[in-house]
């Protein structure tokens, strides 16, 4: 089992940035890919970012590539997610999530509780 704890959701204005963090615990992430998806107010859940525990690489979103980073911190099993040039639609919980498998793609097996981000225009 992988347990996930999310912190670090606000309020922010557009074109402001915020990041957000991720605590991994629980069994070796060694095998796992780690991944932000967000749910946004009437909308479906949706993949963000990802980025595979050992080797670093990662995967974007179309809709947020060049404004979001994710990154990892092996030593302190923290994963995060640093969102620049935020926009309203930017708006949602955003969750942290663990796979096993080749690709950050969903389906995840892990998820955190959520943290809320609210984008104002």
């Amino acid at each position: 089992q992988v347990q996930l704890g999310e912190s670090g959701g606000g309020l922010v204005q557009a074109g402001g940035s915020l990041r957000v963090s991720c605590k991994a615990s629980g069994r070796t992430l060694s095998h796992h890919v780690m991944g932000w998806l967000r749910q946004g107010p009437g909308k479906e859940r949706e993949f963000v970012a990802g980025i595979s525990w050992i080797g670093g690489v990662t995967s974007y979103a179309n809709s947020v590539k060049g404004r979001f980073t994710i990154s990892r911190d092996q030593a302190k099993n923290m994963v995060y997610l640093q969102m620049n040039n935020l926009k309203p639609e930017d708006t949602a919980v955003y969750y942290c999530a663990a796979k096993t498998g080749p690709t950050a793609r969903p389906p995840y097996d892990y998820w955190g509780q959520g943290t809320q981000v609210t984008v104002s225009s």
